[in-house]
């Protein structure tokens, strides 16, 4: 599924001016990412993970007794993830034979120390019926964080497991977000039946080409992980004039105009966040900067002209006064001025 994004008013056409070829490990990012995504295809909705009971069988429903916080502290199941492996956004939770509600999906992060901290709260979910039901969710998640479950009363009903080496805790009164508690009591040989679904934060592997012109243009491929459902690229600041959502792997951008010359980290957002900047997301804008040069001599103003790669344009000469024969007393751009790579910078020299 392709999904175009377009800022401004599109007048700006896509250029493959200026590509630079990727360095080795950028092309076996590259290669890497191309097989995922022919073995995968392109995917409608970004990969997730699963955090909390893989929801076995030969399970019955339990009341929580009191409007308390009930979450897993041991699950002895292969593949279970008691703690999320990921950072980014719970898309997705479930509950086995949740009867009442409504329920709040809780996310409690371990401060080292045998307490937790309640660092944020689903919306109320109410169950349709009896088996499995899934709810959706925005609710960020770090890596090593858990997942709890809140009732609204206290004959309200979760499934509940006996399974040999598994334990849940329970929080009496659930806490406020943000409030660090202890867990009140746990509860061995049992778990409660509650996953959550993570879709990890998106994460960028190279940008190609990684060089383009202040005036934008450049059509860029970004390579990565967890691309899909982007909603946002941007260069340093600046959104990109259009992007193309490819694959899980790959998006195509067009770098906007830049104020400025050098590097801009190019960032991908999606539900679960924003990816970290790195040097493998970095784009550079090449261009001229005109320097100062009023009062250099000729030679030194060409050398100034260099280092800024700019290129020495016209060279007029106008009567001044003694001291200013030979110098500078007049450039066209002024100072500061951002231009095209190799742009011509005029002089007036004193005589």
């Amino acid at each position: 599924m392709m999904c175009r994004v377009r800022h401004g008013d599109g007048r700006n056409k896509c250029s493959n001016e200026r590509r630079s070829g990727l360095g080795l490990l950028g092309m076996l990012a590259v290669a890497a990412m191309a097989a995922l995504a022919l073995l995968g295809g392109p995917a409608a909705q970004a990969s997730t993970v699963t955090v909390g009971s893989v929801l076995p069988p030969g399970s019955a429903p339990a009341e929580f007794g009191q409007v308390q916080t009930l979450f897993n502290t041991a699950l002895p199941e292969k593949g279970a993830n008691l703690v999320s492996p990921v950072s980014g956004a719970i898309v997705r939770w479930r509950m086995q034979d949740a009867q009442g509600g409504p329920f709040y999906l809780r996310v409690l992060r371990p401060n080292g120390s045998g307490a937790y901290t309640a660092v944020g709260t689903s919306n109320p979910a109410t169950p349709a019926g009896p088996g499995l039901q899934t709810f959706t969710a925005n609710l960020p998640i770090k890596s090593g964080d858990l997942i709890g479950v809140d009732p609204t009363n206290g004959t309200d009903k979760v499934a509940v497991a006996e399974a040999p080496g598994a334990s849940y805790g329970f929080v009496f009164p659930p806490p406020f977000d943000n409030a660090t508690v202890a867990p009140s009591g746990t509860v061995a040989g049992k778990e409660i039946l509650v996953s959550a679904e993570v879709q990890p934060a998106p994460a960028i592997a190279s940008v190609n080409p990684e060089f383009g012109p202040v005036a934008g243009g450049t059509v860029v491929t970004i390579a990565g992980t967890d691309l899909n459902g982007a909603s946002a690229v941007k260069f340093g600041d600046v959104p990109a004039t259009s992007f193309t959502v490819e694959s899980e792997t790959k998006i195509t951008a067009t770098a906007p105009r830049s104020k400025t010359v050098g590097a801009a980290d190019v960032t991908v957002t999606t539900l679960a966040g924003t990816s970290a900047t790195s040097r493998a997301d970095r784009f550079y804008y090449e261009g001229c900067v005109v320097p100062k040069l009023k009062g250099k001599k000729l030679r030194a103003a060409k050398k100034a002209i260099g280092r800024a790669d700019c290129k020495l344009g016209k060279i007029a000469r106008r009567t001044g006064q003694p001291k200013q024969r030979g110098k500078v007393i007049k450039q066209q751009p002024k100072p500061g001025k951002v231009l095209a790579l190799h742009a011509k910078v005029n002089l007036t020299l004193g005589k």
